[in-house]
């Protein structure tokens, strides 16, 4: 396995790398909007990002939709500042049809599945197949699920798949902002639906794993430089590393799969 220090030194080089193609010199202050979906690899990322440039990364985060007051979209429209947009792809795709990104600019960075989380030490529902999944849900008492991609999926979509949408009107809960491994941590819900790179963090919760294949629906991540960007070049260099190899370990790490640049989706 490759050492800490190793990897840091791969990263670093990577950073190098980056900067040597982009051109990129002098040092800036680069202020970046982030969800949730890839926090934890981009926690342990900028650092060395930092080091290796000289760039300050200043990060707000908030969810990619919805209305509370700390969502990237809410954020937007009262002018706080942003260079970098990391966010869920489609609601990306959205602010860039609204102006807000700079066209062009957007690179999807990483997949994302959704993962069944339950409390410490309880319990953990078989979640094999989509029948264990159909017979799981009723069976529980509370569901929490997130305001963003993979709740909107699961309330909108996957409930009436399993053609219980019905039973989880009394049983299944959005959950605004608060990350759901923390409602479920606190014995506020049985089970709780988010991407698998935002439960990791939550200390408290153990994962079940994620949906079946039948059931799964993957998000994408994907950044781009904000329209109005004061640091449009070294929001750039940030976004090149973030989807270098040198990210890689750290991504994988978080329970995502790197996009390799250039490919399809």
């Amino acid at each position: 396995m490759t050492s800490i220090s190793a990897t840091f030194r791969s990263i670093a080089f990577g950073v190098l790398t980056v900067l040597w193609l982009t051109g990129a010199a002098e040092a800036a202050e680069v202020h970046v909007m982030i969800s949730g979906g890839l926090t934890a690899a981009y926690k342990a990322l900028v650092p060395e990002f930092e080091k290796a440039t000289g760039n300050k990364v200043l990060t707000s985060f908030g969810p990619s939709m919805g209305t509370t007051t700390n969502a990237i979209p809410v954020r937007l429209e009262r002018g706080e500042p942003a260079d970098v947009l990391i966010m869920v792809g489609y609601a990306l795709t959205d602010l860039a049809g609204k102006g807000k990104v700079v066209a062009g600019s957007q690179v999807d960075l990483t997949r994302s599945p959704i993962g069944v989380a339950v409390k410490s030490g309880a319990p953990k529902p078989d979640i094999g197949s989509v029948e264990a999944v159909k017979r799981a849900l009723p069976a529980a008492k509370t569901i929490a699920y997130s305001d963003s991609a993979s709740g909107v999926y699961v309330s909108t979509e996957m409930f009436d798949k399993l053609g219980i949408a019905d039973v989880m009107k009394d049983k299944a809960r959005k959950i605004p902002a608060t990350p759901v491994g923390e409602i479920v941590a606190h014995g506020e819900a049985e089970l709780g639906f988010q991407q698998i790179s935002e439960l990791k963090p939550v200390k408290g919760i153990d994962i079940v794993g994620p949906l079946p294949n039948e059931l799964q629906k993957i998000t994408i991540f994907s950044a781009g430089i904000a329209a109005g960007s004061k640091e449009p070049e070294a929001g750039r260099a940030l976004i090149k590393f973030l989807a270098s190899p040198a990210a890689r370990e750290a991504i994988i790490a978080s329970g995502m799969e790197p996009i390799p640049a250039g490919s399809a989706n």
